[in-house]
């Protein structure tokens, strides 16, 4: 029987949150989910979901990244009344919010980490939205929480946690996932410096000036070894950006490209060498997923999302995200040595659903008793 579907992500516009929800629409196409059920996606710019439009009905909110006020209207009020005139089976929120509607199933889709993380507060400098976020933002989780279906998260270790701080049993443990299609034609590293790349945004949490001390160090205390080290910044992205330019511009082993979007990321990767991926915190870690369907090298954090994200995948290995000589030697190794050795695994708790694809996903959401 077909249902109506609304997909709700009304905040996200870049990032890995954007790529999230286009991959989860992306899944809805690709198994022809969508002939069999009626959807409705909510947005900020339709522009950003123009390849959609044949397939889906999408409804724009253009005002709604302008201020916290205007997303607070949609979500509490506004919703509630387009709630009423669609009349969906189904409302999936795709961005923390649970939103005051009514449906026969709610769902929200919960990835954004802050609450987890204690930013010092000498770093508020780099990033005092952030530090904010990180104080406020488990009471924004907590509005409606708990009259949802489900809640739906990235990983175990953020269930366990929201089980705890919110009192919610029934939660979905959902891996992001990519279609193989997406990174191909890999063109490999052919001269003879090895490449690093860190890809991500720069925020305080991300730990960059970590890579940046231990590609230092490792510089002076091996200067026979040839290898660079790509980060994707350019040094004018926020106060946290800048700092790391001015203080590591001089280091000549790594090399500021600045942010580029993920199809060129995706080409880049075929003429890296190996993925750091040194994140303090993060629901998951999608390069890390990207970056294994190369079968190359990975240094990750020794930490559970990572272990998670990693899971299985052979060619890895963990350092502690505050140690500089534990990151330079383990570059080290990944320059000196043919391949890592992984040993992780990860046991699943019996306490929730798990999904470790979107097609799955959109089955237990459509199906949930």
């Amino acid at each position: 029987m077909s249902k109506k579907i609304v997909v709700s992500g009304i905040n996200l516009v870049d990032g890995g949150a954007l790529s999230v929800y286009y991959d989860f629409l992306d899944s809805v196409i690709e198994s022809e989910n969508y002939k069999r059920n009626d959807y409705i996606i909510l947005v900020s710019q339709k522009e950003l979901f123009k390849k959609y439009r044949d397939k889906l009905k999408i409804i724009e909110f253009p005002k709604s990244k302008k201020s916290w006020i205007l997303r607070i209207y949609y979500e509490y009020y506004y919703f509630y009344r387009l709630s009423k005139q669609i009349k969906p089976d189904i409302w999936l929120s795709m961005h923390d919010i649970t939103p005051n509607v009514i449906a026969k199933k709610r769902f929200v889709y919960c990835h954004n980490p802050s609450p987890f993380y204690k930013m010092p507060f000498l770093k508020i400098k780099y990033g005092w939205k952030y530090y904010a976020f990180s104080k406020f933002y488990k009471y924004l989780y907590k509005i409606n929480i708990k009259k949802n279906t489900s809640i739906i998260v990235q990983q175990q270790w953020m269930a366990n946690e929201f089980k705890k701080m919110f009192g919610v049993n029934k939660i979905i443990v959902a891996h992001p996932s990519i279609s193989a299609e997406k990174i191909n034609d890999f063109k490999y590293n052919q001269d003879n410096v090895f490449k690093f790349i860190y890809p991500s945004f720069p925020r305080v949490y991300k730990n960059f000036e970590l890579l940046c001390e231990a590609t230092k160090k490792l510089l002076k205390d091996n200067p026979e070894l040839k290898f660079k080290v790509l980060v994707t910044l350019r040094g004018n992205e926020n106060n946290y950006a800048s700092m790391l330019l001015n203080k590591y511009k001089h280091v000549s082993n790594l090399e500021f490209i600045g942010l580029i979007d993920r199809s060129k990321l995706f080409e880049l990767y075929g003429k890296m060498d190996c993925l750091i991926f040194i994140s303090k915190l993060e629901t998951w870690g999608m390069p890390i997923s990207e970056f294994e369907f190369t079968n190359k090298k990975i240094i990750a954090s020794k930490l559970p999302y990572a272990y998670e994200t990693v899971g299985s995948y052979s060619n890895a290995t963990f350092v502690d995200v505050n140690s500089v000589e534990d990151l330079e030697e383990k570059m080290k190794q990944a320059i000196l040595t043919k391949s890592f050795k992984n040993i992780n695994r990860q046991e699943k708790s019996s306490n929730y659903l798990y999904a470790n694809n979107w097609k799955k996903l959109i089955n237990i959401i459509q199906n949930y008793d």
